[in-house]
């Protein structure tokens, strides 16, 4: 209005803002602490280094399920290779070859050295057991052991 100076009364300074924290100026709405003025939305950069730590913290649970994992897929691994072991050997031994030396060339690398072969004879057949120990993903501790399969062969005369 023409004529007002800046002494004005404003009539919206007076209104009051009613929704939850507005309007109350800083410290004074719900989820603030007044007396450091901190509040929901005030320490967010400090909640950030928080959960970090937290999630720090869940990453030796995840490494956990990881090698139990990976060691789950050995102990299958080991399973299937002593069972194609075991076969390849009792074919060879049927064939008169050596039961081991079958064994040993049916496995992947490196479960060879890993693998031995026990062959035993009745009537017209062969029975060859094969054993392979089962690798760890933990050096130089092997809770697990051994895996055995068998196989009959009838003998080729």
């Amino acid at each position: 209005m023409p004529g007002r100076t800046d002494t004005s009364y404003d009539h919206r300074a007076r209104h009051h803002d009613h929704r939850p924290g507005a309007g109350h100026g800083p410290g004074h709405g719900p989820g603030r602490d007044r007396r450091s003025g901190s509040g929901r939305g005030a320490g967010r950069g400090c909640d950030r280094g928080q959960v970090a730590i937290e999630y720090l913290g869940f990453i030796p649970v995840l490494m956990l399920v990881a090698l139990a994992v990976i060691q789950t897929g050995l102990v299958a691994h080991a399973a299937q290779q002593a069972g194609t072991a075991a076969r390849a050997g009792a074919r060879a031994a049927s064939l008169g070859m050596s039961a081991q030396q079958g064994c040993r060339e049916a496995v992947s690398a490196s479960l060879s050295s890993r693998t031995s072969c026990a062959e035993a004879r009745g009537g017209d057949t062969v029975t060859v057991t094969a054993t392979v120990r089962i690798p760890s993903v933990i050096p130089f501790w092997n809770p697990i052991g051994d895996t055995r399969r068998t196989a009959t062969m009838p003998l080729d005369h």
